[in-house]
């Protein structure tokens, strides 16, 4: 299992807009994809705004490439996403899950 983590910052003003477009743009995209697992959009309050944090949950490296394409660090943000984001990583970074305890 792949932990894929992407970051960004928003305005205050503009952080719910953006997590309406992962939720209902993003979300949707992704479940279309062969080996997605899941994902978690996590937001922290900063001084300059709003910290959001991307984690999509992959099956495989491969499962990441039917995203990316052939670079599996390439970060896709469309021009809808970009104009409600102040900053956003051009990359993202792939974790190998090594352990995993979740408890509900």
């Amino acid at each position: 299992m792949i932990a894929r983590i992407w970051c960004a910052t928003a305005t205050r003003e503009k952080a719910a807009s953006y997590q309406h477009h992962f939720a209902s743009r993003v979300l949707p995209h992704l479940k279309a994809i062969d080996g997605f697992s899941g994902a978690k959009l996590l937001r922290r309050n900063t001084s300059d705004g709003i910290e959001l944090l991307a984690m999509t949950l992959w099956q495989s490296l491969d499962s990441v490439r039917a995203f990316t394409g052939s670079d599996p660090e390439r970060a896709i943000v469309d021009a809808d996403a970009q104009a409600m984001l102040s900053t956003f990583d051009e990359t993202a970074f792939n974790y190998e899950i090594v352990v995993d305890e979740l408890q509900r």
